[in-house]
């Protein structure tokens, strides 16, 4: 690789570099075949950001990353991609008669002209770096090719984006919609809400990044492609988020709003630096999907009659438990849309706000300034309120003052991450708050989890091994009675034989005999085993219900319950 000595020369005469340092860096240069700027940074000589504040000192123009550059379509096409390589220039953004390019060599007066003569327009150079240079060739020309190549075969998407940060007048809104870029991920997201997924992943790798969704619980992968075409798509993600797109060592969070075959939809964006590139996962909250009435939920009839009487009493605490993904918030907001009157004042703290709730104060956490689940409810004390919603419960504090306002005449219901009902309440004691204090808060406490449904339109009977059914705990004298279903799969289900997701509820209500227990500071096992005596069914048992009804397979009830001690 070959030197230009005005750079190495100025790094010296400047007292940025010792001639040692410069004449290393030079070796380096050569010797890997890479830029004197690149051996800088890898010789930890200078920064990045460094060598490009460097450049605009000495060359006295305005210094661009054009990686980090919101660039429009319309302006990249300005300059063709043969032309683009030839100088080493990207058209960074126009505004009126005049073209600003980045270039290594603002300096470059054949280049300059050129572009002038080209474009017809006034160029005002701008100082870039090379190595950002030789990867925003490759993102903006190379890869756009393929991804014109990609979206060939892709309809026309109805699909607006709200709320949408504003663009340049002069770039031209309309071409710049028809960017292949711009399709790719509408077409993505637009997919994802018709198949109904919760999320969509985007993972990079060495050489491949791919897309999955998550429909149903289960990930399935949908695309797969070159990993050098994730940076236009991740940058697009990010520009529609609102979000930093030169921030890719940490991790960051925004969110879109749009519309996508009339409906509108909330998507919440997160990044995470990986070490092949960041990775994107979204969120989908489509509010047409959100069902809030508690009787359509699965509710054995016992179990849904206590979990009523739990939530419309006066004050208490009612803590619902899972995992992650298991339906907890959604449950938690049909609670409160069952008990929502214009007579009582309901707040709630949620990081994040899922779903805006009419009628409710919904308050969204941020750690980052101090907002905390704490703090928040401390505040909701100060309002009046007579429900009060929190998100969950994470830390001692959050549960002390959670346990206060139950015991001061306010219904509270918030959800805390435990395997089931019983063990809820040593998870409180481990969390620092006393037994009698637990005792006399607990209304009532669900544990949820959810199974996938039998596509209905390709489900069909099968045969059940024996030692499996042995394995579920159903009795042989009743095995020979049921009917076992699955799906074959079908262009309904996506060929998956399942369709939609059912919940599976172990509701175990704080009787007075499980009170005591608590005080006495009795085992799980002895509170589970008097629940189950008092009628209360566990996760397995209730899946059983769901797996005989025809609802759901032998394969789910396996996958996410345990077997009952």
């Amino acid at each position: 690789m070959v030197v230009k000595t005005e750079i190495p020369e100025k790094l010296v005469s400047l007292g940025v570099l010792t001639h040692e340092q410069v004449g290393q860096a030079i070796k380096e240069a050569e010797a890997a075949g890479v830029s004197f700027e690149k051996a800088l940074v890898k010789l930890g000589y200078m920064s990045e950001e460094r060598i490009l504040e460097f450049l605009a000192h000495i060359y006295g123009v305005e210094a661009v990353n054009p990686l980090a550059a919101d660039i429009p379509q319309a302006v990249l096409k300005l300059i063709s991609p043969e032309i683009a390589m030839k100088f080493k220039a990207v058209p960074i953004y126009k505004h009126g008669r005049t073209l600003a390019v980045a270039m290594s060599d603002p300096t470059d007066m054949y280049a300059l002209n050129d572009l002038k003569f080209i474009t017809g327009l006034e160029i005002k150079p701008m100082v870039a770096t090379e190595t950002t240079l030789a990867a925003a060739l490759e993102q903006y020309y190379a890869v756009q090719e393929d991804l014109e190549e990609m979206v060939k075969g892709l309809g026309e998407e109805d699909i607006e984006l709200l709320e949408d940060t504003e663009e340049d007048e002069d770039v031209g809104v309309e071409e710049a919609e028809q960017a292949p870029v711009i399709k790719f991920v509408n077409s993505m997201i637009a997919d994802a809400v018709r198949k109904q997924a919760s999320d969509i992943h985007i993972e990079p790798g060495e050489k491949y990044f791919r897309v999955r969704f998550r429909i149903d619980g289960c990930l399935h992968e949908v695309i797969k492609q070159p990993a050098k075409m994730k940076g236009p798509i991740i940058s697009r993600i990010k520009i529609m988020s609102e979000l930093d797109i030169a921030e890719k060592r940490l991790p960051q969070d925004g969110r879109i709003k749009l519309r996508v075959d009339n409906k509108t939809i909330d998507i919440r964006v997160s990044t995470l630096p990986t070490i092949f590139g960041e990775k994107v996962v979204m969120r989908i909250l489509d509010r047409s999907n959100l069902m809030l009435d508690l009787n359509r939920f699965g509710f054995e009839e016992n179990a849904l009659k206590s979990f009523k009487q739990a939530i419309e009493a006066p004050y208490g605490m009612v803590l619902v438990t899972g995992p992650t993904g298991s339906g907890k918030t959604t449950t938690l907001y049909s609670a409160l849309n069952w008990i929502n009157r214009p007579d009582v004042n309901i707040m709630t703290s949620e990081d994040p706000v899922e779903y805006n709730l009419e009628g409710i104060n919904q308050v969204q956490i941020n750690e980052e300034i101090g907002l905390t689940f704490a703090k928040s409810l401390r505040a909701f004390l100060r309002q009046d309120p007579n429900i009060i919603m929190v998100g969950e419960i994470r830390d001692t504090e959050t549960a002390e003052i959670a346990i206060k306002a139950a015991l001061t005449g306010h219904l509270v219901l918030s959800t805390i991450h435990t395997n089931d009902a019983p063990s809820t309440i040593d998870r409180l004691v481990d969390m620092g708050i006393q037994p009698f204090l637990v005792a006399a808060s607990l209304n009532l406490i669900l544990a949820q989890r959810l199974v996938r449904k039998i596509c209905p339109k390709c489900r069909t009977q099968i045969q059940v091994h024996p030692e499996i059914l042995r394995g579920l705990g159903i009795p042989e004298e009743e095995a020979a009675t049921w009917r076992f279903y699955k799906g074959s799969g079908c262009a309904s289900c996506n060929n998956t034989g399942y369709s939609g997701r059912q919940g599976i509820f172990e509701v175990m209500p704080i009787s007075s005999t499980i009170r005591k227990m608590i005080l006495d500071r009795k085992s799980t096992d002895l509170i589970k085993r008097q629940a189950i005596e008092e009628g209360m069914l566990t996760l397995r048992q209730d899946a059983l219900r769901k797996l005989r009804a025809g609802i759901t397979t032998v394969e789910e009830v396996l996958r996410e319950t345990a077997k009952d001690a």
